[in-house]
């Protein structure tokens, strides 16, 4: 089983964006079973919150199917039960090191690179944007998720 944890700062914006995105990708194409997808945030700021309703209504225009859910923060013990530690941004990765220490097994990934795109996808707590945060996210998951094939 392959495990994927998706990061960004609240987990409430991106990170359950693309936790949900990728469980209806692999349920589609019917290999669930061969994963276990989570999210979480490198900050305590959302903790115990749900959803952003930005994101809820971007997943249910898609007909994504997703869950109520509380906010959480990393934790140590994530980097040792996850085969990858998705973040969204370089703010994720610095966040998400002062919390793991450092990546000696090289589990931790900017989302984009699996799209060849060297790039940040951008908060739209922040921009409002949730339109353009989507198609990242499912842009850098087709990629992913090709690479694992």
């Amino acid at each position: 089983m392959i495990k994927i944890l998706f990061v960004c700062h609240g987990n409430i914006c991106r990170s359950p964006m693309a936790e949900f995105l990728m469980k209806d990708m692999v349920a589609k194409a019917d290999r669930s079973q061969d994963f276990y997808i989570e999210s979480a945030a490198t900050s305590r700021e959302e903790i115990g919150n749900d959803i952003h309703r930005g994101t809820k209504a971007k997943l249910r225009e898609a007909g994504v199917t997703f869950e109520r859910r509380s906010a959480r923060q990393v934790t140590k013990q994530d980097y040792d039960d996850f085969d990858y530690l998705i973040v969204m941004d370089r703010e994720n990765i610095y966040g998400l090191n002062r919390i793991i220490g450092s990546d000696p097994d090289g589990k931790v990934h900017r989302l984009l690179e699996f799209a060849g795109k060297n790039r940040d996808i951008a908060d739209p707590w922040y921009t409002g944007n949730f339109d353009d945060t989507y198609k990242d996210i499912v842009e850098g998951l087709a990629g992913f998720f090709k690479q694992l094939g």
